[in-house]
């Protein structure tokens, strides 16, 4: 899959506050920055979400009582 390109409109205190970081960690640029800060965020609230959907969370573990109750050869 190709990458997508979105455009953001940012406040000048958060560019600004997103160019000093780039520049105190090394990172090229102020978009690259906001790359990595907002798959950060994702990566965070993904995790939140999957703890969040019991549905999910017991399938894995219907999985595992299934298995366990098979008898075993």
């Amino acid at each position: 899959m190709a990458d997508e390109k979105i455009e953001l409109m940012l406040p000048p205190e958060l560019a600004a506050d997103l160019e000093r970081v780039a520049i105190a960690l090394g990172i090229s640029s102020r978009a690259e920055a906001a790359q990595i800060a907002i798959g950060a965020w994702v990566a965070q609230y993904r995790d939140r979400i999957n703890v969040a959907d019991s549905a999910q969370k017991y399938f894995v573990n219907e999985a595992l009582d299934e298995l366990i109750a098979k008898p075993r050869k």
